[in-house]
């Protein structure tokens, strides 16, 4: 073991290539992190700054939604207060100033008021529905997310296969120069083959070196998503071979109506541009607010006055506001409201059209690199046994070396496409997840 891994460093500092991935192939290099696709998606939604954001506009519209809740319910103020007042001296009036009632007062009073108008109740209604499409938005970067994390997983799945089939082609290269050159030796080949195979096994070093930069890469993007290090060494759980159904396009339609969260950001914000031309227009409308106290308000801070007779005691008004003129700042609030529900209209119209042309350009992506990753399936088995058949040929001095050669490059490029086929039925699949709400 310890042989094999200098020798594996050994090589990368040759080559100039990057060495981690490689050594974390080795049994007992590293503390390794298992990471299941579920686990992924965890963990990057406690990193990922877009999502983080929308969870803030999310938290921040419900707490205006509260606000807005707030302001149709009572008030209550516990109202303390002090006063004093220059004396005159006299007996007939004991202050200077005639607003006040004596040289010291104090006033201690619970006041409880209620203000009664359509204004409020229509901010209400708005910052609910605003709360909702900022829950819907939520949904939106979350999804978002998760096929992020999806297509980085399942490039890793893909990156690795790469890599592991290009360490295959490189022992089969080997290996095969190690054949032509005893056939030199024996006089059966030419010295051709020999410079034919030694070729080859350049290019499968070289095809190995990129495999191994493209894996470090593509670990190091999920890393960024997953650690706080991005150079945490893991290893995946899923693989490729586990291909899930695909659903029909009945399902998909009628789950996508339902659950897709940008078209419900669309109608909430519509809902809540027409409750915003509401509350405008109850600018118009009176407001009746209504005021009780209870408390002290005497010369003396006691419950009572020096006489015996009590200092407690309540009062009550009703106010009933009616707007007469305001610079047409109303109307210009109702036009403002009415130009926003038009856009918010025009902006659902097009999230309804995209729907529509998205899910059948994400499900027909889908069904055709399922297709496809069929195909691909029966090129690598077919890839496999021709390889078998000219390594046979050539053995019995029947085939040429430009055959082996050609044969192990179809099984590499039909190996390589399959597992991008792979990654790419995944990807197709969490984009169309994406319209029906079923993601992981």
């Amino acid at each position: 073991m310890k042989i094999h891994l200098a020798s594996l460093i050994l090589i990368c500092i040759v080559s100039g290539a990057s060495c981690r991935s490689s050594i974390a192939q080795e049994p007992g290099a590293a503390s390794f992190v298992s990471i299941s696709l579920q686990e992924a998606i965890k963990r990057s939604q406690a990193s990922n700054t877009a999502f983080a954001a929308a969870i803030t506009d999310a938290q921040v519209a419900q707490s205006e939604r509260t606000i807005a809740r707030a302001t149709l319910l009572p008030n209550v103020v516990y109202h303390n207060q002090y006063l004093y007042t220059q004396g005159t001296g006299g007996s007939s009036f004991p202050v200077r100033f005639i607003a006040n009632n004596t040289v010291h007062e104090y006033v201690s009073q619970g006041s409880v008021t209620e203000t009664i108008g359509g204004a409020g109740l229509g901010a209400y209604k708005r910052a609910n529905a605003e709360a909702a499409a900022a829950r819907a938005r939520l949904e939106v970067a979350r999804r978002g997310l998760v096929v992020t994390v999806v297509g980085n997983y399942y490039g890793v799945s893909a990156a690795d296969a790469k890599l592991a089939i290009a360490r295959r082609a490189l022992d089969e290269a080997i290996h095969f120069s190690s054949i032509t050159g005893k056939r030199e030796s024996s006089g059966e080949v030419a010295h051709a083959d020999t410079v034919r195979a030694d070729l080859q096994t350049q290019q499968r070093q070289r095809e190995l070196n990129d495999a191994k930069l493209a894996a470090d890469r593509v670990r190091l993007e999920l890393g960024v998503l997953l650690f706080s290090d991005p150079t945490t060494p893991y290893k995946l759980t899923s693989s490729l071979d586990e291909l899930p159904n695909l659903p029909s396009l009945s399902e998909i339609e009628a789950s996508s109506m339902n659950h897709n969260p940008d078209l419900k950001a669309a109608m909430e914000s519509f809902h809540a541009a027409q409750l915003g031309v509401t509350a405008a227009r109850f600018a118009y409308a009176p407001d009746l607010s209504i005021n009780y106290s209870y408390g002290i308000d005497s010369a003396q801070f006691a419950v009572r006055a020096p006489g015996g007779s009590r200092n407690l005691g309540y009062s009550a008004a009703v106010t009933l506001d009616i707007p007469v003129w305001d610079w047409l700042a109303s109307r210009s609030r109702i036009h403002e409201s009415m130009v926003r529900r038009e856009q918010a209209k025009v902006e659902l119209t097009v999230t309804q059209r995209q729907l529509i042309a998205s899910l059948h350009e994400i499900y027909e992506e889908a069904q055709v690199s399922l297709e496809q990753l069929r195909l691909l399936d029966r090129s690598v088995r077919s890839a496999i046994e021709s390889l078998r058949l000219t390594n046979l040929r050539y053995s019995s001095g029947e085939g040429s070396v430009l055959e082996v050669v050609d044969s192990e490059n179809m099984l590499v490029q039909a190996e390589s496409s399959r597992a991008d086929g792979a990654a790419r039925y995944f990807n197709a699949l969490a984009n169309l997840q994406t319209l029906t709400g079923s993601m992981p």
